[in-house]
């Protein structure tokens, strides 16, 4: 009988020191907003708009959109507007929400390309690089940095190849240093010097770049140029 009040004892301490705990998780979850919605990616052409949305429950909430890391003044909606953006727009957004003016989270980082393009000819891409070290086969080999050049799913993927032509290159006329590579939808890749060509017909509908830097990474928006492609 001692052994069984023992027993029931133990298990009941177990018991209470678990439901703490659970409670300690539920405070805790309750002391932060919870995301419902966060900033995507987005591939827009100059002096278009870009809206940025952030949502989220659990209490009295304020925002505070950042750029780039820094704080951006007056930027304290659920929605972020740029008007009629420019190249000065790349770069990488997020925002901080709080509750009750305490315990904050932040949202997904997402980046905005911005891109010009000339009836018939090349397109120009604005990226913001990421310092961020690595090595890959012979083929960016070893990097410092590098951009992203993409579309999300929504805006379809990537960009097209044009059907009028048989040459589709993306460039970086800016360095001759780094190394630009492509990658289809349907999982073709490709990486050369400066300049690399999709082979034609091409293997994928759609495709996405990148420019590697294997030093002197570049701290403001930086361009690759597409030939053959629709923006």
């Amino acid at each position: 009988m001692k052994k069984q009040l023992l027993t029931l004892i133990t298990l009941a301490a177990i018991a209470a020191v678990n439901l703490a705990a659970r409670g300690a998780d539920d405070s805790d979850q309750l002391a932060f907003p919870q995301l419902t919605r966060q900033p995507i990616d987005q591939a827009i052409s100059v002096g278009s708009n870009a809206v940025f949305s952030a949502q989220a429950t659990n209490g009295n909430l304020t925002f505070q959109w950042f750029r780039n890391g820094v704080a951006m003044d007056g930027q304290t909606n659920s929605d972020l507007v740029l008007e009629s953006v420019g190249i000065g727009d790349v770069g990488f957004y997020t925002c901080n929400i709080a509750k009750d003016g305490g315990e904050s989270v932040p949202t997904r980082t997402a980046s905005l390309n911005v891109f010009t393009a000339l009836a018939g000819g090349p397109i120009t891409v604005f990226g913001a690089p990421v310092f961020s070290s690595g090595s890959q086969g012979g083929c960016p080999g070893g990097y410092a940095g590098y951009v992203n050049y993409i579309k999300t799913v929504s805006q379809g993927w990537g960009w097209a190849p044009t059907t009028n032509t048989t040459l589709h290159t993306a460039t970086d006329a800016n360095r001759i240093d780094t190394k630009v590579q492509y990658g289809g939808k349907f999982g073709d890749v490709g990486c050369n010097q400066t300049i690399v060509t999709v082979p034609h017909p091409t293997y994928s509908p759609k495709y996405r770049f990148t420019i590697y830097f294997p030093n002197n990474v570049p701290t403001n928006s930086y361009a690759i140029t597409l030939v053959g492609f629709d923006p």
